[in-house]
């Protein structure tokens, strides 16, 4: 009997953890659609700071403009632009991340560069500061769905490193989501910008959508149409000038993409290890029910066998 009060009770337990997965995924799920909803609702800026820089681009060789932002350099010290997650049971969502990092620091050191972290995410901060790695700032405690404001408040802090030659590159990794069920780190420099990439390309964006009862993501191509400036178009500022106050925006823009982007693979990761959870732990009950069913159909036999016994001894 004793034996059978601990199996309910385990039974109980894992019960008990299925419905808290199970809110858990659910949880995620919508949040995923709102980080969806925040990147369609980025897309018309988005859409017109492109149309600027592309009718700028027609107007001035990138190449010649003498800009802070886009004037190559010796690159002696590298800055790593980390992001993860404030929070774990999201898969190996937080291990990859930091994996790649680690891997693009060997690199670097290989190649007789420096370089230091800005860490995004309390995962990566505690994981670098506790093997001692020269960490230049952190930022946790993020809103889950981030926002223009605190992307812009990293922005400052990597301008601030870039134009004080702190750093000479600034190279940011981070998860870029690809399906609910996949997602992939990736490194991306961020500075010195890159006039090639400025160029007109197909973009896409996701849309989380329900199918028979399942969530799916379907990604969208955005073709961006580009339109010069007409020639006879009069600046009242220089374009040089207007192009060094629009690339600090572009920056911040790149940088929240790529912040939505890894607040939706985490949130996704962690949908899909509830869900896992919830799958392990209903086919733990169905195991445990079935012991428990074997351990009660022994007992009950023992039990018979005692009186048949009994009876026979006294008969």
């Amino acid at each position: 009997m004793a034996n059978l009060k601990i199996i309910r009770d385990r039974i109980k337990s894992v019960k008990n953890t299925k419905k808290i997965t199970e809110a858990m995924r659910l949880v995620a799920a919508a949040k995923v659609r709102r980080a969806q909803e925040q990147v369609i609702a980025t897309r018309p800026f988005a859409d017109a700071l492109a149309q600027v820089l592309y009718g700028l681009q027609s107007r001035l060789r990138f190449e010649e403009a003498n800009l802070p932002l886009l004037r190559q350099r010796e690159v002696r010290s590298v800055g790593l632009l980390v992001v993860t997650g404030d929070r774990g049971l999201c898969g190996a969502y937080n291990t990859n991340v930091i994996r790649r990092a680690e891997n693009r620091a060997k690199e670097l050191k290989a190649e007789g560069r420096d370089y230091k972290f800005i860490l995004v995410g309390r995962k990566a901060v505690q994981y670098f500061q506790r093997r001692n790695q020269p960490i230049s700032a952190t930022f946790s405690g993020l809103e889950q769905i981030p926002s223009a404001a605190e992307a812009s408040q990293i922005a400052d802090e990597l301008l601030s490193l870039f134009l004080s030659e702190s750093v000479d590159r600034v190279e940011l990794v981070y998860t870029k989501f690809v399906s609910l069920i996949s997602s992939r780190p990736v490194i991306q420099t961020l500075l010195p910008l890159d006039p090639q990439g400025l160029e007109s390309s197909d973009d896409e964006i996701f849309r989380l959508t329900t199918k028979g009862g399942d969530f799916e993501v379907q990604r969208q191509k955005v073709s961006t149409e580009v339109r010069s400036f007409p020639r006879d178009m009069l600046f009242e500022q220089d374009p040089v000038q207007i192009l060094d106050a629009l690339l600090p925006l572009y920056l911040n823009n790149q940088l929240l993409r790529a912040l939505q982007e890894s607040a939706a693979s985490e949130l996704a990761a962690r949908m899909t290890a509830m869900n896992n959870a919830s799958d392990n732990a209903t086919e733990l009950i169905g195991s445990l029910t079935l012991s428990y069913n074997k351990a009660r159909q022994a007992s009950i036999t023992q039990e018979l066998l005692e009186v048949v016994a009994g009876a026979e001894a006294l008969g």
